[in-house]
């Protein structure tokens, strides 16, 4: 996602491991800073000295006994309306649902996967694959999704028997920790070291940045600044592009069905996901019946004069000049957003829908919102569809997602050969489909790689698979070295040697 991101933000320097007194550091002397992450990272590393020792079975225990502190329903509640009351972002049942579904969807992902030793053998080519951990791993969550991301993460760095030190973002600091405090009591009760997993109590831009520094491996989750910050620290780093999700309808799509699964993507938490429908290109043959259905399912079909009224509430100039996001509608409530913007809606609108213009650049409602705001635009074919979704990503978001509602092969087809994301869905809901669901495939997680074009390492959803070392061990095999004919013989008849 976009948005406010823990670098651009101010914030105490008191730190401390979750479960213990906390520690204090200086807000102004670096060398202290320095010294207390030194400290937190070594208490990491004695743990994680102990966790590498241990079978696979042994962590496996550990895994399950972790998740299930964040999967229980009497913590999952304290943890959604903390995290609500805390950051004013999103709603509690639907933060206690995505921590059910992240949290299982790990579990089953990392279940009976070998992360210890010999995890791989080919007799054939004289190779095997051992695993072992990447060592003490950062992990700096997001505003958005301050405890689901450290269960769902937590997990997977755990599976790998690495330790884990959370940043937090300094407004959801609160909840992260309280997350935190979860997974080391369950680590105590299972006798396993509890500073494999640690979090930053009071987080700064300066403790951040230094721990970024110090760990082994870094997984930023959240706002671009974050990332780039991790990219630049000079450790190996996991970070995800901007989200910005946008839907394709064809002429054959089942209007009825898109419109449900979009509404229900689009109003999830009050679109806290940057998996959450941006916008919506829609086939003229289907787009009155999916309207229709979008204003059956909660939404409120702005005017031309509520678009106004939004476009110069949703997006404020700062004191550099730049327009960015309104901090005030970010995971709001439609109707809030609606009275802030200056106009009503009927009661149980779920969110707000306005009609996108040409050019498609010059319309910032094309841009991540971050809200449960969708912008909808008609297309008259596939190809065109087709060009407006690559444009719309191309603005924010290239790399990050895209759908398609269709049942033609060949236009699923042309959409995975032609758009550069990452990850496509086919006739689901992206804010649950993109990180993997019980419906799909994918691995489970809240962290989506974008590759390249997102300016990441990888195209990835990150998953246990990111946060393990892989030692190649090669046995000697009978020669197998090609013949120069059978590798170069058809070039060699056509242009000679």
């Amino acid at each position: 996602m976009n948005g406010q991101s823990i670098l651009s933000e101010q914030a105490s320097s008191e730190q401390a491991s979750a479960g213990q007194t906390s520690s204090s550091a200086p807000k102004t002397d670096s060398a202290d800073g320095q010294a207390f992450i030194a400290e937190i990272v070594a208490r990491a590393r004695a743990a994680q000295k102990i966790a590498a020792t241990w079978s696979q079975e042994r962590v496996d225990e550990v895994c399950v006994a972790v998740g299930w502190s964040v999967y229980n329903d009497e913590n999952i509640r304290k943890l959604a309306e903390l995290a609500v009351a805390e950051t004013g972002m999103g709603r509690v049942e639907d933060k206690i649902t995505k921590h059910k579904n992240k949290v299982m969807g790990v579990l089953r992902d990392i279940r009976g996967v070998r992360t210890v030793g010999l995890m791989e053998e080919d007799p054939a080519r004289g190779l095997r694959k051992y695993a072992k951990p990447v060592g003490v791993v950062g992990a700096l969550a997001p505003v958005t999704n301050p405890t689901a991301t450290p269960a769902s993460n937590g997990l997977s760095i755990l599976k790998g028997a690495n330790a884990v030190i959370f940043a937090p973002h300094p407004k959801a600091k609160k909840s992260t920790t309280l997350a935190c405090t979860f997974m080391r009591e369950a680590l105590r009760k299972v006798g396993a070291p509890e500073d494999l997993v640690q979090v930053i109590e009071e987080p700064s831009i300066e403790l951040t940045q230094e721990l970024m520094r110090q760990v082994d491996l870094i997984v930023a989750t959240g706002g671009s600044a974050m990332v780039k910050a991790a990219y630049s620290s000079g450790k190996p780093a996991y970070g995800v592009g901007p989200g910005n999700a946008v839907q394709l309808l064809c002429e054959d799509a089942d209007p009825e069905d898109a419109a449900k699964k979009i509404a229900t993507s689009k109003s999830f938490d009050n679109a806290t996901s940057c998996s959450s429908e941006n916008s919506a290109v829609v086939h003229r043959a289907v787009w009155d019946r999916f309207l229709a259905g979008l204003q059956k399912e909660g939404g409120w079909l702005c005017t031309a004069e509520q678009k106004k009224a939004l476009r110069h509430y949703l997006w404020v100039t700062g004191k550099n000049g730049q327009e960015n996001l309104n901090p005030a509608i970010i995971a709001q409530d439609a109707d809030k957003i609606a009275r802030g913007a200056g106009f009503d809606v009927t009661k149980g609108t779920r969110f707000l829908i306005v009609q996108g213009e040409q050019p498609i650049e010059s319309d910032r409602f094309f841009w991540e919102k971050i809200s449960p705001v969708l912008t909808v635009l008609p297309c008259d074919s596939f190809e065109e569809g087709l060009r407006f979704v690559e444009r719309i990503t191309d603005l924010c978001g290239t790399g990050h997602s895209s759908g398609i509602f269709t049942f033609r092969e060949d236009y699923i087809d042309r959409m995975g050969l032609y758009m550069r994301s990452s990850r496509i869905m086919v006739r689901q809901p992206m804010v649950s489909g993109n990180g993997g669901t019980f419906f799909n495939g994918m691995p489970s997680t809240v962290t989506l790689g974008c590759g390249t074009w997102g300016n990441n390492i990888t195209t990835e959803n990150i998953h246990w698979k990111h946060f393990i070392n892989v030692t190649w061990l090669a046995m000697p095999i009978e020669l197998n070295r090609p013949k120069d004919e059978d590798i170069f013989g058809d070039y060699w008849k056509r242009f000679g040697k």
